[in-house]
């Protein structure tokens, strides 16, 4: 296992989130490939909490 290396880096998410939200936003890009679960904005703290056990990687909230 001497040969392995493991890296890892920032994700650029904010370079493209402008242009790539309203699609997700109004139906045209399937937010299931990028969020794991979704979330009224009520549910913020619940979000919040499953993000937080690691339960989800990323979640959507939505208004």
């Amino acid at each position: 296992m001497r040969n392995m290396t493991l890296a890892r880096g920032a994700s650029p998410a904010r370079a493209y989130i402008e242009q790539l939200l309203p699609g997700v936003l109004d139906g045209s890009i399937a937010p299931g490939r990028v969020f794991h679960q979704e979330f009224i904005l009520d549910q913020a703290p619940e979000a919040h909490r499953v993000v937080a056990d690691r339960r989800v990687v990323k979640a959507l909230l939505r208004p």
